[in-house]
Formats: structure tokens, sequence, C-alpha cells
């Protein structure tokens, strides 16, 4: 039987504003105060899950402890068949110090294309967790699978979002209106789980 949140304050254990809006969005209708991490001066913890789901229980547990409160992390990841699933767990860091998705986007066209595959399969992943502070966590993951395109395509999006169409689309997930991308995306497929097992009355 999965724990209930109870309501009250929840830390976005995330520094990543697009995350934070992304996932208030989502929980807005559940009447949740929601607080970022970034916004308490919490630190980031090292990320050294092996999986999306491990590195989220990761972050949600710093997050509870630091803060006390019931914590919320996401651990989000762009997997491309052609690179062996990479960048994966560590697309944040192809990103580099300065988190530079228009830079992290290039290495994943150059590195498909050193690749010699035609493939342009890819998948958004997305691992959330729940945590309390008496280290109590619920985790649930979702996957999107659609393409990259090249060249990046809108700027309503955050990192590789303009560069994915998910399958049967036509638009990236940079062009499409948020409340159309909550809709469908991988985030929102782990966030209905959540909400089924940890919100819902």
């Amino acid at each position: 039987m999965s724990r209930r949140f109870q309501g009250g304050r929840l830390v976005i254990a995330s520094h990543n504003q697009g995350k934070v809006r992304e996932i208030d969005d989502l929980l807005r209708p559940y009447q949740v105060e929601v607080v970022s991490a970034g916004a308490l001066g919490l630190p980031e913890p090292e990320e050294t899950g092996t999986t999306y789901v491990e590195n989220a229980v990761l972050k949600a547990r710093a997050a509870t402890m630091a803060a006390n409160l019931p914590a919320l992390a996401d651990d989000s990841g762009f997997a491309v068949l052609a690179l062996n699933g990479d960048p994966g767990l560590y697309s944040a860091r192809w990103a580099g110090p300065a988190k530079d998705f228009t830079f992290a986007m290039t290495r994943v066209r150059d590195a498909m294309l050193a690749s010699g595959s035609d493939d342009k399969q890819a998948e958004f992943v997305c691992a959330l967790a729940l945590a309390w502070p008496d280290g109590h966590a619920e985790a649930f993951e979702g996957r999107l699978p659609g393409t990259v395109v090249w060249p990046p395509r809108g700027t309503k999006g955050f990192g590789y979002d303009p560069m994915f169409v998910a399958a049967g689309g036509t638009l990236t997930f940079g062009e499409m209106d948020p409340d159309a991308k909550h809709a469908i995306s991988h985030r929102a497929i782990a966030f209905r789980q959540l909400i089924d097992a940890c919100f819902r009355a």
C-alpha cells in the first residue's frame, strides 16, 4: 500500500526552474504548497545512482532530510537509441557546467553523425520519488518514445525539448504549448502513477 501525502508544504528537490515550474503546474490541482530546493538554499547532492529511480530517491531523501519536509525529486534523461541510450543518466552533464542545452543538443547531433547510424529513435525517461523525513520513499517511472529532429525547433520547452518529437506527433516539445506537453510527457506518465498512489483520496 502506497503512502499518501497528507498536505502542506512539499519540497521540489531541483534547482532546474523549468522542472520546478512543470512539477508545480502538475501538482496545482491538489492544493500542494510547493517550495523548490533552490529557494531553500539546499545543496544539490551528487547523483551516484545507476538508474533514474535510484537518483530520484537519492535526491528526494537528501532534500527531505535537509528541510525536514516531504520532498519530491525527479531524475530524467534523454536516451538516443543510436547512442546506446546516451546521454541518458548524464543528460544534464552533457550540457556542461554552464547547463548549455544548445551545446548539449549539438553534442547529441554530432555523436549521432559519428555513429554512422540513421536510427533517430529516442525516448524521454522520468523517475519521480516522493520521500518523507522518516526515510520512507515511493518511486515511479514514465517513458515516452519518439524521434530526434535536427535542427531543433521551438523555444517553449527546456533541455532537449526542441529536438524531440513524441511518437505520433509532429511538433517538438519545444514547439508545444505547455499544457499540451504536460498531457503526454514522460513526466506526466510518471505523475499519473504518483498522483494515483499518493495524492488521490
